[in-house]
């Protein structure tokens, strides 16, 4: 019996969500007393595998599938529940980012496993199985159990602390031979966006809506962001005004992200708004509606005028980063 947690790399390297999944799994190994695993798939060198056992994984398994450096759902899904089964593990975490929402349900198939998707705590008892996770485009929680022998959990980012403790975990290398049947994807063209914080990636994220009013007032919005090391984002309405970028749009029918902290100018929260934002761990409105909804998701709010309020916003930080 284990915990293994599958942790994605970006060319060969780990950012934060991945250490943040290796410190969920490990603290869910302990309250199964058990150990935690962590498995790579893809080229990455020894020393960033070794970042992992900072996080508390007595085991790291590096698997190259050869002749396939790319994600492929058929093929990942038949490594990892292969190493799975072969490591004994009655846990499998992943990211509930769009690989781990694509993996999850095929290895739920699979190894006929339940899946806790989009949790964003540690389990709330590990006999029965319960996990916390958020409903309702986040305006309501659940405690969901999963009575299956294997449990499948998809931890939302940004809801669980770095703990870094080292285990001195052992490094086991594989090379994984997957029938060419099962690879069905071929990457024609990489076009990477480069000089922007992604929004997905970001850990702060400055967001307009239509109380911008146009599009000639982003200037302070966009130096706000600058000042925080942020994103930029916007509502649906701006971009189909064509104000901003579709990539910048957030909200149901758009990116889902899970940011620190996330500042609202000029959005009254609609619930398909909410959706995307809702796992925020800080949301920041302002808007001249006192009755927005977005004021009821917001852990702190403004009311006033975004033309008025942004400068000073502006203004404060610098002051704040000239001490």
């Amino acid at each position: 019996m284990s915990v293994l947690v599958y942790t994605e790399n970006w060319d060969g390297k780990f950012k934060k969500l991945s250490f943040e999944l290796v410190s969920y799994a490990s603290k869910v190994a302990e309250m199964l007393n058990t150990t935690a695993t962590a498995l790579s798939i893809g080229n990455v060198e020894e020393a960033e595998l070794q970042k992992l056992g900072n996080f508390g994984v007595k085991k790291i398994i590096h698997a190259r599938i050869d002749g396939l450096n790319i994600l492929d759902n058929q093929a990942y899904t038949k490594t990892i529940a292969d190493i799975a089964t072969k490591e004994g593990a009655t846990v499998l975490v992943l990211s509930n980012n769009n690989t781990g929402k694509a993996l999850a349900p095929r290895l739920s198939v699979r190894l006929k496993a339940g899946i806790g998707s989009g949790v964003g705590k540690l389990p709330l008892g590990v006999d029965p199985f319960v996990v916390y996770k958020r409903a309702y485009s986040g305006n309501a929680f659940a405690h969901l159990t999963i009575k299956t022998p294997i449990r499948i959990l998809t931890l939302a980012q940004n809801s669980f602390g770095l703990i870094e403790k080292n285990a001195g975990a052992a490094l086991e290398n594989l090379s994984v031979q997957v029938d060419g049947t099962l690879v069905k994807t071929t990457v024609k063209e990489v076009q990477k966006l480069t000089g922007k914080i992604l929004l997905t990636d970001a850990d702060i994220v400055v967001s307009g809506g239509r109380g911008m009013k146009s599009p000639d007032n982003w200037g302070p919005l966009v130096e706000l962001a600058d000042l925080l090391g942020a994103a930029t984002a916007c509502s649906r309405p701006v971009s189909d005004e064509g104000w901003r970028g579709h990539e910048e749009h957030t909200g149901q029918t758009g990116k889902i992200i899970a940011p620190i902290l996330y500042i609202a100018i000029g959005i009254s929260g609609a619930t398909q708004h909410l959706a995307g934002v809702s796992s925020s761990k800080y949301i920041v409105a302002v808007n001249t509606d006192k009755d927005a909804p977005i004021f009821e998701a917001a852990q702190f709010g403004i009311v006033g005028d975004a033309q008025k309020v942004l400068p000073k916003l502006v203004e404060a930080v610098k002051e704040m980063k000239a001490r």
